[in-house]
């Protein structure tokens, strides 16, 4: 069974920067958007940045100018640079692989945790 396999997350004080990275840990046909999402606790899992096939990013409004997202389409890596963080950036963040020709299909990572505290 292929999953998404993500890393970069941990703990660090505002202003601070993560780095990302999200790779399927096996083959995924057909490739679509690829994206991240976070869910803080007692709230629904919101976008924060998706990239498409042919990299045109599309972010979330309360974080943009901070993080940037980027892909690597031959290591089928997703990444998501996160500079300028703030105590609300704080959650558990999900890689997402959409997929799929006629139909679309999302892959889920299992969520890697974000923290901003001083």
């Amino acid at each position: 069974q292929v999953q998404l396999v993500e890393s970069g997350g941990g703990l660090v004080q505002p202003g601070g920067s993560l780095k990302l990275s999200c790779a399927p840990s096996g083959t995924i046909l057909n490739m679509r958007a690829m994206g991240w999402y976070r869910q803080a606790p007692g709230k629904q899992r919101e976008l924060v940045a998706t990239i498409t096939r042919s990299g045109i990013p599309n972010y979330a409004d309360s974080v943009k100018g901070r993080f940037t997202i980027s892909r690597d389409n031959v290591k089928n890596t997703v990444y998501l640079q996160m500079n300028s963080l703030r105590p609300e950036d704080t959650a558990l963040y999900y890689c997402n692989v959409e997929a799929g020709r006629s139909t679309s299909y999302r892959y889920w990572g299992q969520g890697t945790q974000v923290t901003i505290s001083a």
